[in-house]
């Protein structure tokens, strides 16, 4: 049987036990309540030391993932509702060829050249109400809406690719993946900034929200540019109200 070989783990042991348990709460595979292995038995299953097990499951705590119970246990805690972003997406999407993360769909496909308003005109350095691509969807898990995301794309690529501009899900990958492939133009810098607001009638319309809520919400864009400063498409994620927004990073010692 033909195959590229697994990539060797080289974590420490103590992340790797985390990442393990980490995947089985996102995934829904381990539910709030759950209790996990004793430290003893986790040392046991993954052959550790008692402190490594410890260590693993101290990371876990300090991420909210799970609680320490005295005399009874380590038990799952309920899980935040994540809200993930373009950027997380576009990394995703190299990696899997799936812009969707863990029990996430994306619906409400649409696509048209359009003028562009003031904002985004001045992002891809055209002139108000010059023509411009603009796609949008709408991610959705078993929680509802995660987020409201339009991408702004150069009306120079409608010629290359005509379904950017059809109200369809993209078939071969996302827009930046078929401009690569078409015009051999690929991101070489992307520039990732967040804001919080309350949410406008406009935002409210968007993440499916009553009218009246008020709510603050993040809004976070990407600026997808390629090897000669130009931008290829500017992002434009509306995270719903009550998400939350996390980022994980290992420390190396």
């Amino acid at each position: 049987m033909s195959g590229t070989p697994p990539r060797a783990d080289n974590r420490p042991p103590y992340a790797r036990i985390a990442s393990h348990y980490r995947d089985l709460i996102s995934s829904g595979q381990l539910s709030p309540g759950d209790l996990l292995p004793s430290i003893k038995a986790l040392a046991g299953l993954w052959k550790v030391s008692t402190a490594t097990a410890d260590r693993a499951m101290r990371l876990l705590r300090e991420e909210k993932l799970v609680q320490g119970i005295p005399g009874v246990g380590t038990e799952v805690l309920s899980r935040p509702i994540s809200l993930s972003t373009g950027a997380e997406r576009h990394d995703r999407s190299g990696r899997t060829q799936s812009s969707w993360g863990v029990g996430e769909t994306s619906s409400d496909h649409a696509a048209e050249l359009t003028e562009a308003p003031d904002d985004v005109a001045a992002v891809l350095a055209i002139s108000p109400g010059a023509n411009v691509i603009r796609r949008s969807r709408v991610y959705r898990d078993g929680h509802g809406i995660v987020a409201h995301s339009t991408s702004w794309i150069p009306a120079e690529f409608a010629a290359a690719l005509p379904e950017l501009v059809r109200s369809e899900r993209l078939s071969g990958g996302l827009s930046l993946d078929l401009i690569a492939s078409a015009t051999g133009r690929r991101v070489a810098t992307r520039v990732d900034e967040e804001t919080a607001r309350i949410a406008t009638p406009d935002d409210l319309a968007l993440l499916g929200q009553p009218s009246d809520t008020v709510a603050a919400i993040l809004v976070m864009t990407a600026q997808f540019v390629d090897d000669d400063g130009e931008l290829l498409e500017y992002g434009v994620d509306l995270g719903a109200p009550g998400r939350t927004r996390r980022t994980i990073s290992e420390v190396l010692e």
